[in-house]
Formats: C-alpha cells, structure tokens, sequence
C-alpha cells in the first residue's frame, strides 16, 4: 500500500494543546466493526458500553522527564587582554539531548540536537554542572551513546530533577509542572517511556471503580514508547517502513488474565496502540498464545493483517501517514477509520495526545 492512502488534512487549531481540567470529560467516536458505523458518544458512557467479563489491557509504562537542555563543554578559551593568558574550562552552545533508552548502569541511548555539532568524546554539561553527559559514540538515525554523570546523588534523581516532560512536537508549547502528572495515565507504574500511551489518559479512579463494580476486568502490560512513534513514514509503499524496537514486559499474572479471557471468549479490549503492538506480538511469535516474557517488538501492522488476541481497542485520533493510523485502519478498516475522521474534523474532535478519543469494536 501507498503512503498516500493514509493522508488527510487537520486544521491545526484541532490539535490539542493540553489536557482537558477532568481526564474523563473528553469526547469518544464508538466504532462498530460490524455495522461499519461510528456514532458520537463522550468516554463517561464506556461503562455503559463495555459488558461484564470484557478484559481492558492497558499498558503501565510511566513517562520520565527526557528531555534534558544542556551546553557543550569547550576545553579552551581565548585569551582576552596579556593579563589573562590561561586557558580553562567554559560552556558554549545550547544542545537537546533526548534520552531514549538505558543500555545498562549509566550509558544511554540519545538524541542530540543539534547532533552535527556534538562529537564522540565531548561532554555536554547541564543545569550548574549537577549533570554530565560524555559522547560514547553515534548509532543509527542519529542516536547517541552517552554516560551520564551526577555531581552529587543519583544519574536518576538529578534526571528527574533537571529533565523537561518529553512533550509531542506538536504540542507547540514548553511543558509546564502540570504536563508532569498531565502526560501520565493514572495507572502509570514502570519508569521508562519518552512518549506516553496516551489512550489511557482518559481514564480516572472513579471510572476504573466503575467499571471493575460491573464485572469489567482489567490487567496491566508494559511497553515503554520510544520515539519511533513520532518519526514519520518516509518511504513511497508502507511495507518498505522499519519500526523501531520497543521493549515490553508482560507478566505471569497479565499472561494468565489474558489466556483466561480468551478460552471463555471474553472480549480483550487493547487500551491503546502498545498494547495491541505487545499483545500480537508475542502471539505472533508463540502460536498465537499470550505467554510471560520480556523482550522486544518491531511489529509494523498494517491493513491486512491477522489479529489473534484483540477483539476491541480504545485509541486516540492519530497523526496522517502514521503507523498508529495504519494499525486502526487495520483493525476497523481504512474506510470505517477514514468516515470516523472526516467525521471527527467536521465536528471539531480534538486530535492528538491531549485530544479525544475513539472506542472500535
């Protein structure tokens, strides 16, 4: 398939900028693969919705602050005037550095903007010195490996306490204190995504009671979003796209909810694109059965393919010639996916992370 087929045009004033005041007053477009219908409905009616014995798999990856803004540390510096001949340490240049993945100890995976400046070997200094970062070495598409280096206490906690909520970029704003909590789901647990699952944002406490009052199960999953959910497709048929790798967790416990629910024919109800992503491939790679494991995914869904574990999935409104995009139309059809957005445009959605979201089954 053609990367064309999955385009559309947003007005920009319909990209959500920030969370809504209560999680749970955003709007939901209800999707009925069935029927190939799709119906205006607000996410306080999905307990009304869902029925006893559906299973809701959402993904507990927790969103850390990732982004660090920092400058290159020079080893020289020009002499000004014959009473200051000595040469000695000063910063220059401001650089981005976007932790992606921890390979173990202290050594990341990064993005440096601007990377063409940043070399092996320099060190890029943040906050008053409370943090370094030394260049290990460049990977693929632009990666970085570095060593971060605390002044004082933990790489984590000066992390946490220098670092800035990785925010989409098209949420065209700096993030505030508030993203802190805004860009999480409440039952984010399991340190270590740069983007947020962003479907379960519109859960609360008290929907989650609600619906575990009336028979509806819930299990939790892990896949930590890297930032391979931004970069767009750039090649002409999708099939010739290379995901990223992302990795996941899925427990004894979540294994064992979700094979239950699939031998009483119960319906499992994906919350969000990385749980679908996980929960397919690991049936992909085991016989169509959900198994504990802990690994990685490059699963690329597309239009045509087989799904062996869901038979729901809750999503928000996703970006043109996205793979989150082609992953819905795969599973509610691009035509049904489409009729939703066209819909969704006219009648003033809000799209993206922040935005509102839809319900298929």
């Amino acid at each position: 398939m053609r990367i064309d087929e999955f385009d559309y045009d947003l007005p920009k004033e319909l990209i959500a900028q920030r969370a809504l005041a209560e999680r749970d007053a955003s709007r939901m477009m209800f999707l009925n693969r069935a029927e190939q219908s799709f119906e205006d409905r607000a996410f306080l009616d999905i307990p009304e919705i869902l029925r006893p014995g559906d299973l809701l798999v959402v993904n507990n990856t927790r969103v850390f602050p990732a982004r660090l803004l920092g400058r290159r540390r020079g080893t020289r510096a020009q002499k000004v005037g014959k009473h200051n001949p000595a040469v000695h340490e000063y910063l220059t240049t401001e650089v981005e550095l976007l932790l992606t993945r921890n390979e173990g100890d202290d050594v990341w995976s990064g993005l440096v903007h601007p990377g063409r400046r940043v070399r092996t070997g320099e060190v890029i200094v943040f906050g008053d010195g409370e943090l370094e970062a030394e260049v290990l070495g460049r990977g693929e598409h632009g990666l970085r490996t570095v060593r971060l280096r605390a002044k004082e206490g933990s790489v984590a906690g000066m992390i946490d306490r220098l670092g800035h909520v990785p925010l989409p970029p098209y949420v065209r704003r700096p993030d505030d204190p508030s993203d802190r909590e805004a860009y999480q789901t409440v039952y984010a647990k399991v340190r270590g995504a740069v983007a947020a699952p962003t479907a379960g944002f519109h859960f609360t406490k008290r929907i989650l009671d609600q619906l575990n009052a009336q028979g509806v199960e819930t299990c939790e999953i892990t896949l930590h979003v890297g930032p391979g959910t931004f970069r767009p497709v750039q090649v002409e048929n999708i099939e010739d796209h290379m995901m990223e790798a992302e990795q996941f967790e899925i427990s004894e416990e979540a294994a064992r909810a979700i094979t239950k629910a699939a031998k009483e024919k119960r319906r499992v109800i994906a919350v969000g694109t990385t749980s679908v992503r996980t929960l397919e491939s690991v049936a992909r790679e085991h016989g169509g059965e959900i198994v504990p494991i802990r690994g990685e995914t490059q699963l690329f869904i597309v239009p045509g393919f087989r799904f062996r574990v869901i038979q729901g999935l809750l999503t928000n409104f996703h970006l043109p010639k996205s793979t989150l995009l082609m992953l819905v139309s795969a599973f509610a059809g691009r035509e049904l996916t489409f009729g939703a957005y066209r819909h969704a445009i006219e009648d003033r959605y809000r799209f993206y992370s922040y935005g509102d979201c839809m319900l298929i089954l």
